[in-house]
This record gives structure tokens, sequence and C-alpha cells, in this order.
């Protein structure tokens, strides 16, 4: 079943409260770290808290530590956690709305209280179907982030009966980073305006780097990533509305492997868009696609650019981002001809 995750911010909690969820971090971590060297590890319970500390401590998150550290520790390359937050299984968190609002109870140093939590829209549509009984809430994790304290609610659910009958492709690329083609209908995304913003980026890490200034560096590329993130979110959206409101039963996608080699120049106008977050982008469209119901396929995209709807396949038949089949004379734009081809899945599915 298809998973999601809600990241819920707590609804000013208080002093008090915040500094029991510091402490409750804190312990957590130290047991991780402990556990981590811990020869019976395998074997271990929630009983092997009262080996590392007679303190207080919910055996309920003691549980999950141990399975998460028993996952971790065969990949764990430091020797021990920077910090191991705390993590709740299905069975020990619990949604309840009170009036307008949502309150999520979960273990604490103390006793168990329903906490509010912010919603928005979407949000509140999820923690309903947890009400309702159409979704089933899986892990939680209780973490801070830039001074605020956040519930991560993982949530799966039942794939939608698929109610459309037509079929969409979709081809991602450098100078249009998406093109969708249902039948006659289609719908562009430009990368020019990306591309612009990404060597601006590129231009200010290189001044940076000069100035051995590392740590704007970094903070400078995480805000290209999170940039990029909201970019794809907004495409990703904008593709799956146009194919609910089209009648769309299945959105082909190309295989990615070589996507970066099909850039023909380095001068080449979205140069910058080599390190695009294409694989976020098909999740992106991937799980939406099946929360709406509309079934996800992978194709070859191998020759999807060079061939005609005529069947004649000929690299002279692309020239930019126009498309001119040398035999028939057929013209299109180049990009959209791929996600018509993708769509037909003309090249096969991909191994």
């Amino acid at each position: 079943m298809p998973t999601i995750t809600l990241r819920l911010e707590l609804h000013k909690p208080t002093k008090v409260k915040q500094e029991m969820y510091e402490r409750m971090t804190e312990v957590n971590t130290e047991f991780a770290n402990w556990l981590l060297d811990h020869p019976e590890l395998n074997q271990a319970t929630s009983k092997i808290f009262k080996e590392f500390s007679s303190q207080r401590f919910p055996s309920a998150i003691a549980c999950q530590t141990i399975r998460d550290v028993k996952s971790q520790r065969k990949h764990q390359k430091a020797k021990k956690f920077r910090k191991q937050w705390c993590c709740f299984n299905n069975q020990n968190w619990k949604v309840e709305r009170k009036g307008e609002f949502y309150t999520v109870s979960f273990p604490t140093l103390e006793k168990r209280v329903g906490v509010p939590v912010v919603t928005r829209p979407y949000q509140e549509a999820w923690l309903n179907r947890l009400l309702d009984g159409t979704a089933k809430q899986g892990a939680a994790k209780l973490y801070k982030k830039k001074k605020k304290w956040f519930l991560a609610l993982s949530i799966t659910f039942e794939e939608e009966p698929c109610k459309g009958e037509k079929i969409m492709g979709v081809d991602l690329g450098l100078r249009y980073i998406a093109v969708a083609s249902i039948g006659t209908k289609s719908l562009f995304f430009k990368g020019n305006q990306c591309a612009f913003i990404r060597r601006r980026y590129a231009a200010l890490r290189r001044k940076l780097q000069k100035a051995k200034k590392l740590r704007a560096v970094r903070k400078i590329g995480n805000k290209e990533s999170r940039w990029m993130k909201d970019v794809n979110h907004k495409i990703s959206r904008q593709i799956v509305n146009f194919a609910l409101a089209n009648g769309v039963g299945v959105i082909r996608m190309e295989d990615l492997t070589g996507i970066r080699k099909r850039a023909t120049s380095m001068k080449e106008a979205g140069r910058n868009l080599h390190s695009w977050a294409f694989h976020q982008l098909q999740t992106m469209i991937a799980y939406k696609a099946e929360m709406s119901g509309i079934r996800v396929e992978w194709v070859n995209p191998t020759y999807t650019s060079q061939t005609c709807r005529c069947g004649y396949r000929d690299k002279g038949n692309r020239n930019g981002i126009h498309f001119q089949c040398q035999k028939c004379g057929y013209t299109i734009h180049v990009d959209l001809n791929g996600a018509i081809n993708i769509a037909k899945a003309i090249s096969g599915w991909s191994a």
C-alpha cells in the first residue's frame, strides 16, 4: 500500500513540555549509542533499558529504539548517533479531534496527554481518513527543527480504483523540465527560468568558495535544494491535476538512466539543469498519481525523440527543439513528440 508522511507542528508547547521533549531525546540518544556496543542487542527487549539506566522512560520508545538500532547497526558508518529522536510504533500514538482542533497523544516522561497540532486543509483530510478508518497509521517520530517541535506521522492507504481510460506520457528534459501529453492535449514546463536561477546559485557558490566561506556555501546549497523541491512539488501537482481533469488512468514516464547525457553541448541553454532532481520529480508525480488512483508505468526512453509517428527513426529528425521527419515531413515540438512516444511505449518497457 502507498505511504505518505504528515509533518505536523506541535501547537505552542509550553516551556516545561519542550524541556521534557529535549530530555527524552537526550536519554534516547544515549540509550541508542549504548545499544550499539551491546553484545546481546539481537535478543534485547524493553527490559534492557534497566541495565542502561534506573530513570523512568517509556517502554514504547525503548522498544522502538531497539528495533531502529538493530536495523541501523549493520549500515552504521559513524561510531555513534548524533541524535536519535523518539519514535513510536502504530500502537503507541493516537489522533483525536476535539472541536476544531486535532490532538495527537504519545508516550512521554509524564502522563499521556493529547497535544494539539497545527494542521493545513490537506493534512486534515488525511487525519480524517485515519479517524474514519479509510487509512492506517504507521510509525511516528517526535523531532525538533528550527526551534519548533514536530510530529512526523506515517500513514498508509489503499489505492483508489483507476477510473480513467486515457494514457498520458511525460517527457523530462533540459530546455523543458517536463512535457505531458494526452492525445491532442499537452502541458509544457519551461526550464529557462530555472536554468537562470541555477546559474545564479552556481556563480554565488564560486564567489563564496574563492572567499573560503564554506559555511555560506553549504547554506546556499541547502537553499537551492529547498527551492528545487518546491518547484518539483508544483510541477508534479499540476501534471497530476492535468491527468485527472482529462480522464487519465495511466501515466507513463521514462527510465532515468542516462538522462544527463542528453545535452549536446556544455554551452546548451539549460546546462545547469544537468543536476536537476529529475528522480525527485518523478517520485513526486508517482506518489501523487497513486494517491489519485492513477497507475504509473515505466518505459524505455530510447529513440523516443528521434522516432516519427509514421515509424521512421533518424537522428536528423530532430534539430534543437524542432522535430521534422526526414521521410514524411511531419513537424512537432521535439519534447512533445517524446511525450507522445512515451505514452505509446514505442521502445518497450523499462527493464
